[in-house]
């Protein structure tokens, strides 16, 4: 018989996300300085390669200067609180990122950039990564899972042992305060906080 710990519950999350059609990915098998790694150093919160390529993807016919505005827009939301900037982050991943461009004709016009297809959800990229390291500001914190909407962190799941009694649902949300006031770029991209014990959430 198997023995419950947290690092079963993880291995079980990562499971039932690949069997609802997540990819899963290892933190470290993707961490800076790998084969294959996503990112340049561990104060990247986003994903930026899978990001870049889903703009691309979902938005053809808009010129590559005004998707890189979208993406250092979606990347860096403006506001004075991390509410603030959590508010402006949902409003550009549900109604898209409004950007300017000069067409061939030298004419400005406007357009609307999808950073998610909600009508077609296959079309988007869902990674799921376990042990995600992140650094900011010298804090360095390892969340249990991170899950990935086109390269950015939509959801962040911390996990606890449901035998050890000190780990409790209750501890993995105030660690999750913790992450927040620490990594307060991931978290204003974040859309969904979840704790589980794989008994109790």
């Amino acid at each position: 018989m198997t023995t419950l710990t947290e690092s079963v519950v993880e291995s079980a999350t990562l499971a039932w996300l690949e069997s609802t059609g997540w990819q899963t990915a290892h933190g470290p098998d993707i961490a800076p300085d790998t084969a294959d790694s996503e990112r340049d150093d561990y104060g990247q919160a986003v994903l930026e390669r899978r990001l870049r390529d889903a703009l691309a993807a979902l938005n053809p016919g808009i010129p590559t200067s005004a998707l890189e505005d979208a993406f250092r827009r979606i990347t860096r939301p403006e506001g004075p609180t991390l509410e603030a900037r959590n508010r402006a982050f949902h409003r550009m991943l549900v109604n898209g990122v409004e950007v300017e461009y000069r067409d061939s004709g030298g004419r400005v016009r406007g357009d609307l950039v999808r950073v998610i297809d909600f009508d077609n959800p296959a079309s988007n990229d869902w990674l799921a990564v376990n042990q995600f390291t992140v650094t900011e500001d010298r804090n360095t914190r390892r969340p249990d899972v991170v899950m990935f909407v086109n390269g950015l962190p939509l959801g962040v799941i911390e996990l606890k042992n449901p035998t050890d009694e000190d780990a409790t649902i209750w501890t993995a949300w105030q660690q999750l305060q913790t992450y927040k006031s620490e990594l307060p770029t991931l978290f204003s991209m974040n859309e969904a906080l979840m704790v589980s014990d794989g008994v109790e959430a």
